[in-house]
């Protein structure tokens, strides 16, 4: 698959699991932009089903837009009623990866196996509020704090905000009025 050149062009979502120290299985859904490699979001429950999964999208979309594409495997919860409905009335092309081929799913790929090895592999969570809290922190340092080599060592929020000044869909880009000065219209005070 070509490199995305645009925000929102093709998102892609997998799922991790982790277990709490008492042995309780948890499900990690991360949505990533493909283009300049930001996390959209990381879903932790004990349980996240196809109908979650669309409410969870439907969030992501009112924040920032519909994307043209998504990327998945071929899991239950991305091959479900909910979704596939989800993606027809959105008009959002969902592409499932061939089974097996995980070089296929390669941009989140790298980024579960940084939060694997960094966050899910060096915490042992107590709960379920303990593993949202250390995931939402991670998330925050890898958008916002550490540079990505692979993004010319921007920070994915930076990239994000050079692409939407650069798309014009930042509020940084919008249009800005003729004159400087400012003006009463007639108006005093």
């Amino acid at each position: 698959m070509p490199v995305p050149l645009l925000l929102n062009q093709r998102w892609s979502l997998d799922f991790l699991s982790d277990t709490f120290g008492d042995s309780r299985k948890f499900h990690t859904l991360a949505v990533n932009d493909d283009c300049c490699g930001e996390n959209l979001t990381l879903v932790a429950d004990t349980s996240i089903s196809g109908a979650r999964v669309a409410r969870e999208l439907d969030a992501l979309v009112r924040i920032y837009r519909k994307p043209a594409c998504i990327v998945s495997d071929n899991g239950t919860e991305f091959t479900s009623k909910a979704i596939l409905k989800w993606a027809n009335e959105n008009g959002v092309e969902w592409h499932c990866i061939d089974p097996g081929k995980p070089q296929q799913h390669g941009y989140i790929d790298p980024f579960n196996g940084s939060l694997r090895d960094e966050c899910l592999n060096e915490e042992i969570f107590d709960s379920l509020a303990d593993a949202r809290r250390t995931l939402a922190l991670w998330r925050y340092d890898d958008n916002n704090v550490r540079p990505h080599s692979s993004l010319g060592n921007q920070t994915p929020s930076d990239a994000r905000r050079a692409l939407e000044q650069s798309e014009g869909s930042a509020p940084a880009a919008l249009a800005q009025p003729e004159t400087d000065a400012y003006q009463t219209l007639g108006l005093s005070l």
